[in-house]
């Protein structure tokens, strides 16, 4: 059964949260190889605007809807996805799931200080998790080698790469097929706000769409570009698109 929705082009897994993780778990279980990306309004803008992104994306086994205002877009185009399967919320039942299944975590991104707060708070509240290694994600390519050996070496099952778009896509289109992981998943900013770096926004925000204001309003001026440019660009394409049908 087809599972993918194209929604402008880029095709979307139609899977709730439970079946996301139910697949990762029959993959890992089954000794297979995945690596699972997401999108969200200001990615799926960067993808028209940078064709080699899209293609790194395409090559994904699973691709979830990040954003709620993907999932808005689908319903306004008729073709309406489940829900919303955000990285950072798979990321802790990935977690919770490892500490049960005996999976094993490498953690590669954000700074030493806050890669180093994400385990230390994982190791305090899962006590039978098993966190392979870790590795801040402020480095140069000519490093890359020393950190897959680490990762290959670690036998890690899981990796969560938290770094920002593009970067993190790169390094997974140069890296991926030398790392023996299970899972390779890019989760972006998601361990500033699990070492509460940043705080994520409320819960009814979430629900409309409207998480992109609360992290405007905590960084202004380094988000206010970006949010004006990309929000503006997405709601014109769905537009566009909205016309067509």
């Amino acid at each position: 059964m087809n599972r993918k929705i194209n929604i402008l082009s880029i095709p979307i897994d139609n899977i709730s949260m439970q079946e996301t993780i139910f697949y990762i778990k029959n993959a890992i279980n089954s000794n297979e190889k995945i690596l699972r990306e997401d999108i969200n309004a200001a990615k799926l803008v960067w993808l028209k605007d940078n064709p080699k992104l899209k293609e790194i994306i395409l090559k994904a086994d699973i691709i979830n809807a990040d954003g709620q205002s993907i999932v808005f877009a689908s319903k306004l185009l008729n073709k309406p996805l489940k829900e919303r399967v955000t990285g950072i919320d798979l990321m802790q039942n990935l977690i919770e799931l490892s500490n049960k299944e005996d999976w094993s975590l490498y953690f590669l991104g954000a700074t030493d200080e806050v890669v180093q707060e994400v385990v230390k708070k994982v190791q305090r509240e899962y006590k039978n998790i098993k966190i392979a290694g870790f590795h801040n994600g402020y480095f140069k390519e000519e490093e890359e080698k020393k950190i897959i050996d680490d990762i290959n070496n670690s036998k890690a099952n899981i990796v969560f790469i938290g770094i920002s778009t593009p970067k993190k896509e790169y390094f997974i289109n140069r890296n991926y097929k030398k790392l023996n992981s299970n899972l390779i998943m890019g989760v972006g900013g998601s361990f500033d706000v699990f070492a509460n770096k940043i705080k994520r926004a409320p819960l009814f925000m979430q629900k409309y769409g409207l998480e992109w204001l609360y992290r405007l309003y905590q960084e202004p001026r380094k988000m206010w570009k970006r949010y004006l440019y990309t929000n503006s660009k997405f709601i014109w394409l769905v537009a566009k698109e909205k016309l067509k049908i």
